[in-house]
């Protein structure tokens, strides 16, 4: 019997850390496994106690992985009103406090034995490679899809030394991409460039969401009221999730927009200044800690703002559409996904954002169509993703061999002999405490300590440093 093709799905964050790479990829291993005809298996990150305080909401902490396994998975099954036949694997991770990321620590393609190595999804590849010290995921690995999350030249841009910076990490994110990545997908190109990448939403909205969009088209069939409340906008409240552009506009068009009623709720490093600056504004514009945005308090509401632009696609935004609610954003390529929704209303400057504003606030949003809502859902990201990432077609193809071509085979030669060398500096580069600060890796991050690998059942530092010997 042939074995089932095995998925691998690497990414950078899990629950109850509730960011993008923690939930995305959860979704897309849950709906990739749902007809039964793959074997998928989710690799996410370990943290150890006192970097899980530093993480996780709510003092949420666990001392045992299963225990974690066991919270993800009743999430989710709560979420879909499904069970899942899917693999949860953890690597060994150290949060780092100056990038406010979850960074791998050791080579985390060991997790998948080699009998297993057909595909690997590295979400969001630069983060996962910057510092991997092992195995060559394209050595490993017959195909290795990356799939770009997160638009990091926006944030480090808006840092002091931002644009050194930014220049600096533009070009090692392309050279780790290319060096690990066979296919790259970009999520939307507000994401940086790659070399032959493709630009495809491959992401959904939870069911949840479009569950309470189906309510209020009921309830506008019957005659009630739909929306009762006005503005909102919710997100990580951190000033360049877009708190500080939206403020700036409240600030300018306060008199034009004087009747308006904004309601802000997230949690973040910077929530005492967004608090204290609303405060200075003439408006009515209320701060609260953050919530799921399932949670009943978010269904009257009519339109949902959104002005960042350090996005690649917004999950709020599309869980908002989804909900049947208006939705007021910036035209930039973050949106362009959702320009084919009736109730996306997008603003070019400072008077489109009012005029968007009022139309939103006059106005009821339309009904989504069946084929609407089916876009937004998890069924059609995991069908463009199989589309993009040409999983519909066979895995392994032999190029034909032809005596007329030896220019392009000699040229294919030298690129990979290029290839490889370009990894095996990298490999050395990394393999070296030293130089491995020098480039921002967190402290004790070439092998796993004792502790995880005890947690995570792996063998120890000092039997790995024995068996080499």
């Amino acid at each position: 019997m042939d074995r089932k093709q095995h998925i691998a799905i690497f990414t950078t964050a899990s629950l109850p850390w509730m960011t993008g790479t923690a939930v995305n990829p959860l979704f897309r291993a849950a709906y990739l496994s749902m007809d039964g005809d793959r074997k998928i298996t989710l690799v996410v990150p370990w943290l150890s106690l006192r970097d899980q305080e530093l993480v996780y909401p709510s003092n949420t902490t666990f001392i045992l992985p299963s225990q974690q396994e066991k919270y993800i998975r009743q999430w989710l099954e709560e979420r879909t009103g499904s069970k899942f036949n899917f693999t949860l694997q953890f690597y060994p991770g150290k949060f780092a406090v100056d990038k406010r990321s979850i960074l791998p620590v050791g080579d985390i393609s060991e997790i998948i034995h080699e009998d297993e190595s057909d595909i690997a999804i590295l979400e969001e590849p630069e983060h996962l490679t910057w510092y991997h010290h092992g195995k060559r995921w394209k050595n490993k690995f017959t195909l290795v899809i990356g799939i770009i999350h997160t638009n990091y030249l926006e944030y480090v841009k808006r840092e002091k030394n931002g644009a050194v910076e930014a220049f600096l990490l533009e070009y090692i994110n392309r050279w780790v991409v290319h060096i690990y990545c066979h296919k790259v997908i970009r999520l939307s190109a507000a994401t940086q460039d790659y070399p032959k990448s493709i630009i495809c939403n491959v992401h959904g909205v939870n069911p949840k969401f479009l569950e309470i969009g189906k309510k209020k088209i009921e309830q506008q069939k019957n005659g009630g009221q739909v929306f009762g409340k006005g503005a909102y906008y919710i997100g990580k409240m951190i000033w360049s999730k877009g708190y500080r552009e939206l403020l700036k506009l409240l600030t300018d068009y306060q008199k034009d927009l004087a009747e308006l009623e904004v309601d802000l709720f997230g949690n973040g490093e910077d929530a005492d200044e967004v608090q204290k600056a609303s405060q200075d504004l003439e408006l009515s514009v209320k701060v609260h800690p953050g919530r799921d945005h399932t949670d009943p308090i978010f269904h009257d509401y009519k339109v949902f703002l959104n002005p960042s632009t350090t996005d690649v696609v917004c999950t709020t935004t599309a869980e908002a559409l989804a909900m049947g609610k208006f939705v007021v954003c910036a035209n930039h390529p973050s949106n362009e996904f959702f320009k084919q929704f009736p109730n996306c209303i997008l603003y070019d400057n400072s008077d489109g954002f009012v005029k968007a504003i009022f139309k939103a606030l006059s106005e009821e949003p339309e009904q989504l169509t069946d084929a609407q809502r089916h876009e937004l859902s998890w069924e059609a990201a995991t069908e463009r993703f199989l589309k993009a990432a040409e999983l519909d077609q066979p895995l392994a193809r032999k190029p034909q061999k032809t005596r007329s071509k030896k220019f392009l085979s000699l040229s294919l030669q030298l690129g990979r002999k290029f290839d490889d060398a370009s990894a095996y500096i990298h490999h050395m580069t990394l393999g070296f405490e030293g130089s491995r600060r020098v480039f921002g890796a967190v402290p004790g991050s070439l092998h796993p300590d004792e502790q995880q690998c005890k947690e995570l059942g792996l063998a120890s530092p000092s039997s790995r440093r024995g068996s080499k010997k």
